[in-house]
């Protein structure tokens, strides 16, 4: 057996965290050869906080306190530290007491904690995150408190331990504060957590997007090449800071320190030969050169990267990210277009695209470089730009949950467009996407969506195992507005950044072409929304026509928005001073004209400030887009394209009005504790090695949440068939259970109403005969549940995104046209409405064709049972519910099936993190 002394190093400790300001840090335990390192980091603490550690003056560690504080036996004992550059910024530790406050060992579960920081490191959050990591890891080894004594003075310290939003009591004995923190997080302390999360994160994202200075290594002397391209898009776009290059072949003067000029800018040799400091540094070096820039970066304390240069392989990234963040660096790439940021007080375009975009109030995130070009492109055409885009190519550190957590509270930013080609951290992503878009719409688009396909070569995040359908699901869930392509995305974009959003799906169609017009009234059917009758114009219709007619519609309280088409036409009378015209063109001066008819007809019929969103769809109309731009009206080619982009606005103000009246979680009449006895016998003691509950098992787990299971009986032979019927009572069904017979009717496996013995006789004579021997078949015999529908109910914990409560029809419509509905659990009642409406074939429960309408309420009951089951035991990792017959009047369980596990580590609920690929 080891000793204390021996036991393996805690590599899983390890962790990158974000730091209040921005900057990052690493936090790792504490090792017997960090000895010199330690007594380097003692020596810049000040006596004041050395009095506050120790409680009276301590100049100087000693041998036996620095052997001390460097050997853990990480159990009983343990010591962490926060790193920058490899030396030591903050340490905590903790000392496994007895009640008396001795020392002692498991299985005592309370502990002693004291840290001590670096004075020009305190206010920067380190030692809150720390608490978090020695918590986590005092949990981990069976620790459920703390106790910490802190003298009255030492504010700061008493402050961290206070806000933590752990069960706390404090009191005041001999002279010192003395605190007790339980260690099981609580909402409060997740709360604060997260919002420590989200304000590090966006500063983090915010220092890289408004630097002071940029230096652009591996600028080349000649125009060709990223760097030199990226360094006259500063130039070009107007930088307000200072700009710097870097080439390691100029001849910089005697000792390389006398600057020369490229490209008009200052340029050195080296980062380090910068005499100013250097906020971000944009990287176009070949990829076997990045290693040693990044040191130069980090030891010329530059806060954040932007690496342009390609081919970096995975192993490759994740050492320059370590390096990086070691550094207190955050970097953007590899593979990276670069940022923008259009704001007038940064003008910032550090990229190689040397024309800066107008600016905007839309932010854009994306991982593939040409869609971020078509993006700012598509953009531009439409008369508008973004607040800030960040092309993250391999997104190997900045991903797109640091722009969520940016774009959250910009006040620059109203709508956020993301083109992504995987998902690190889907639960992470779908918790900040939900706040974001509480706030300010979030579109995305998502490719490597369907199987066979995976993310690019490079890229930081493997392709994720969840269902393509089943993200799909759970982000629209979240009020994010997924759409197939980029133009989707910009079309919905553009939109909604442009226009309010709709009160409702009502929209009036009005226009001097039928055709276009019922085209486009189609459209709208097609997409969900509530077409108006058509208004039809004149051909001959001038833009005073137009915005007398649009003034009308919309000025009707049932009406929420409102879709123009428009043709070219041609009065009868040219108005006056305008010039000669041609059959194929519209008259000049009537696409100005008409423009501002229609944007003076949306602002005149605003009630209480409030307009009502208008596009237009237009042919053949030259300039008719830029004039409508200039005045912040959409318009679209196609009906189309006008129509979905519309559709999503719709279910953007109904998510927002669903999500301010989410529902709740019913207390409803189980049995928490038998259930938990029940799976600690049943739970193996390893995640990896889940198992199945017996059939015993299933029904007594699932009683326990007041579902009912109809019980089969087995029968082996035809008289034990017969004699399971007369337990059970006729009428019956006489079922196999062979796993690739299971629930398939249409193979013959399941025969139903048999009324008494000779036909069941019968029946098991035609079914072995037809389909194979009993010992194969596994027959049962169930008594006949009320006639209904046949319905599906799945609960699955997906490590990825957590569990999720599945939903669909028995057979053809969910097992072959995937018509199944997802939502994230715990699971109100509200959803659980939703969830049964959300299928396709949901008319079938709902009186279809003269049907008895189903007993929905009974169902949605179940499925708040089996939400219910998986929240409060983590152990359950999958229930099938197959089938539930739902009839008029009740739900009959027909079959089930519970796996369990034991519970799998919840990174959502540990310390933070920043994740590592």
């Amino acid at each position: 057996m080891p000793s204390p002394e021996e036991r393996a190093y805690p590599t899983h400790w390890e962790a990158d965290i974000v730091l209040r300001d921005g900057g990052t840090a690493r936090v790792r335990p504490i090792a017997p050869d960090d000895a010199e390192r330690l007594v380097s980091f003692y020596e810049q603490v000040s006596d004041e906080s050395k009095f506050y550690r120790f409680f009276a003056p301590y100049p100087r560690l000693s041998d036996r306190d620095v052997r001390r504080f460097t050997h853990h036996d990480y159990v009983d004992r343990v010591g962490l530290a926060a790193t920058i550059g490899g030396e030591f910024i903050a340490t905590v530790r903790y000392d496994r007491i007895d009640h008396l406050g001795r020392p002692a060992s498991q299985p005592a579960d309370e502990a002693e904690v004291a840290f001590l920081v670096r004075d020009d490191q305190q206010g920067r959050g380190v030692a809150s995150a720390l608490l978090e990591h020695i918590g986590a890891v005092a949990r981990e080894r069976g620790i459920r408190r703390f106790a910490a004594e802190v003298l009255p003075a030492n504010t700061k310290m008493i402050k961290v331990f206070t806000d933590a939003g752990y069960s706390q009591k404090r009191s005041f004995e001999d002279g010192s504060v003395h605190l007790t923190l339980d260690l099981e997080p609580t909402e409060r302390s997740l709360a604060v957590m997260r919002a420590r999360e989200q304000r590090a994160e966006a500063r983090s994202v915010a220092r890289l997007l408004a630097p002071g200075s940029v230096a652009v290594i591996g600028a080349s002397r000649t125009p060709a090449g990223a760097g030199r391209a990226a360094l006259g898009s500063l130039r070009a776009g107007g930088f307000t800071g200072r700009i710097r290059a870097v080439n390691h072949t100029l001849d910089t003067g005697p000792g390389g320190q006398e600057p020369a000029e490229l490209a008009g800018v200052p340029a050195y040799r080296s980062v380090r030969q910068i005499p100013e400091r250097v906020d971000l540094a944009v990287l176009a070096v070949p990829a076997d050169q990045l290693r040693a820039v990044v040191t130069d970066c980090g030891e010329a304390a530059v806060q954040g990267l932007v690496v342009l240069s390609e081919g970096v392989d995975r192993d490759e990234q994740r050492s320059l990210v370590r390096l990086a963040r070691s550094y207190g660096m955050r970097l953007i790439g590899p593979g990276a277009l670069g940022i923008i940021n259009t704001h007038p007080d940064v003008r910032l375009n550090a990229t190689p695209a040397i024309r800066t975009p107008a600016r905007g109030r839309i932010g854009v995130f994306t991982q593939s470089g040409a869609i971020g070009i078509a993006l700012l492109d598509g953009l531009d055409r439409r008369g508008i730009g973004p607040s800030s885009f960040v092309s993250a190519g391999n997104r190997a550190d900045v991903s797109g949950n640091d722009l969520l957590q940016h774009w959250d509270e910009d006040p620059d930013t109203d709508v956020v467009l993301m083109y992504l080609e995987s998902i690190g951290n889907p639960r992470k992503f779908t918790r900040l996407a939900r706040r974001t878009a509480a706030r300010k719409p979030v579109v995305v688009v998502k490719g490597a969506r369907h199987r066979g396909s995976a993310p690019p070569p490079g890229h930081a995040a493997p392709a994720s195992r969840t269902p393509d359908a089943t993200v799909y699901a759970l982000l629209r869930q979240a009020g994010v507005l997924m759409v197939d392509s980029f133009t989707e995305m910009l079309d919905t974009g553009v939109l909604l950044a442009e226009q309010p959003p709709p009160a409702g799906p009502h929209v009036a169609v009005l226009g001097n072409t039928d055709a276009l017009s019922l085209l486009t009234f189609d459209a709208c059917l097609h997409d969900g929304l509530r077409p108006r009758p058509v208004v039809a114009l004149p051909g001959s219709a001038s833009p005073g026509d137009f915005g007398r007619a649009l003034r009308e519609a919309l000025a009707d309280a049932a009406t929420d928005a409102a879709l123009v088409t428009v043709i070219p036409s041609v009065p009868a009378e040219l108005p006056a001073g305008t010039g000669p015209h041609t059959p194929d063109a519209p008259p000049d001066g009537q696409v100005e004209a008409l423009a501002d008819a229609l944007r003076e007809a949306a602002d005149a019929t605003a009630q209480g400030g409030r307009r009502k969103p208008v596009a237009v769809v237009h042919l053949a109309m030259e300039g008719l887009e830029k004039a409508l731009a200039a005045r912040g009206v959409p318009a679209y080619p196609t009906p189309e394209r006008a129509s979905r982009a519309l559709a999503e606005a719709v279910r953007y103000t109904r998510w927002r009005t669903e999500a301010g009246e989410p529902g709740k979680v019913p207390d409803l009449d189980v049995d928490e504790s038998a259930a938990a006895r029940l799976l600690a016998g049943a739970t193996p003691a390893a995640p990896e090695r889940g198992r199945a509950l017996t059939e015993e098992e299933t029904g007594r787990l699932l009683g326990c949440y007041g579902i009912g299971v109809r019980p089969a009986l087995p029968a082996p032979d035809a008289d034990a068939a017969v004699e399971a019927a007369r337990t059970l009572g006729f009428p019956v069904a006489l079922k196999t259970t062979a796993p690739h017979l299971r629930h398939r009717a249409d193979l013959g496996g399941v025969r139903l109403d048999i009324a008494g013995e000779a036909g069941l006789r019968r029946a098991y004579t035609e079914l072995t005969g037809a389909l194979g021997a009993p010992a194969e078949l596994r027959p049962v015999v169930q008594a006949m549940a009320p006639r209904g529908v046949g319905t599906v109910i799945r609960g699955t914990l997906d490590p990825a995104i957590g569990a999720v409560l599945s939903f669909g029809l028995a057979g053809t419509p969910s097992d072959l046209l995937g018509d199944v509905a997802h939502r994230l659990v715990p699971v109100t009642d509200k959803e659980a409405a939703g969830l049964v409406r959300a299928i396709r074939s949901a008319p079938l429960l709902f009186g279809w064709r003269g049907a008895e309408p189903s007993d929905t309420a009974a169902l949605e009951e179940v499925l708040l049972r089996v939400s219910l089951l998986m929240d409060d035991h983590p152990q359950v990792v999958a229930v099938e519910l197959d089938p539930v017959v739902v009839a008029p009047r009740g739900v009959t369980v027909l079959g089930a099936a519970v796996r369990v596990a034991a519970p799998a580590h919840r990174p959502d609920l540990g310390a933070r993190r920043l994740p590592a690929y």
